[in-house]
């Protein structure tokens, strides 16, 4: 931690550890400078296939981002283990009273202005891109069956590959964030910040639904479609139904390494997926 508090140039700085991350460490820090994010990665975890380099990939979502929302700015980065990023107010939306309507609002524009950055192909940044969006998503579903295999999670499946006329339809590789929850939502007065995408991709921007209305239906949310200007189709609605069933495949497998044992959470989301997959039948 020292060093790239060193190597950013800070003084009298002093580490707090903050709550909430499931992968990274993170502490805030307060320093003569102003107050700061540090992320470090975990040495030798077991992971999924897609959590390598993850600290380059939320370097390059901030880098990026933080031009047109409200997205921490990289003040340091080794790009493999370390990340010291500016400090944002407010506190996360998750389980706070709090101007829903306004923030989700305000959170529809800020997506769609991420949505707007385009990328140089298809998949995860940090284990290589592809040319079209159906070979990048189906070899990101079928990593994350490779997964479950070796973690010994059974998971019920389908052939993603029945729908690759609809994944077809993805032209063009949008920035997205993938795990924009209410707990990676922070909220003043208003919307303040966008945080943790450590997660992000260049795809299909449908796939940023799943989360922002995770264990529920974003075609009920009349504030943040309206703001964000999207109308679904059926194509869209099937592929949403693909990304939950992928965003869910990977919480389900990632408990094993992680160590989570909350029975009451697995069926919840074994629940969700089963529904997601239903939709694809």
């Amino acid at each position: 931690m020292q060093r790239i508090l060193d190597s950013a140039g800070l003084s009298d700085a002093t580490a707090t550890p903050l709550g909430g991350g499931t992968y990274n460490s993170v502490f805030r820090i307060s320093a003569a400078e102003g107050e700061f994010v540090l992320k470090m990665a975990p040495q030798d975890q077991p992971g999924l296939t897609y959590e390598r380099r993850l600290i380059s990939t939320e370097t390059l979502f901030c880098r990026l981002a933080s031009k047109v929302a409200p997205v921490p700015e990289v003040v340091h980065t080794d790009d493999t283990t370390a990340l010291l990023a500016t400090f944002l107010p407010g506190e996360p939306v998750f389980g706070r009273d709090v101007d829903r309507p306004l923030i989700r609002r305000q959170l529809g524009e800020a997506v769609r202005a991420v949505h707007e950055i385009t990328g140089p192909g298809f998949g995860y940044p940090q284990l290589g891109l592809h040319g079209t969006w159906t070979e990048a998503f189906l070899g990101m579903y079928a990593a994350v069956l490779a997964d479950a295999e070796r973690f010994g999670v059974r998971l019920p499946t389908t052939d993603m590959g029945r729908h690759a006329k609809a994944f077809d339809e993805v032209r063009r590789p949008s920035l997205v964030h993938f795990d924009l929850w209410d707990g990676n939502v922070l909220a003043d007065t208003g919307l303040s910040g966008l945080v943790d995408g450590e997660r992000a991709f260049w795809g299909d921007p449908v796939a940023e639904f799943v989360s922002l209305a995770l264990f529920g239906t974003i075609e009920d949310d009349h504030d943040l479609l309206p703001a964000y200007g999207f109308e679904f189709t059926d194509s869209a609605r099937l592929r949403l139904a693909a990304y939950q069933a992928y965003l869910y495949s990977i919480m389900l497998t990632e408990r094993v390494p992680r160590g989570s044992s909350d029975e009451a959470f697995e069926r919840v989301l074994t629940d969700a997926l089963t529904t997601a997959l239903d939709r694809l039948r």
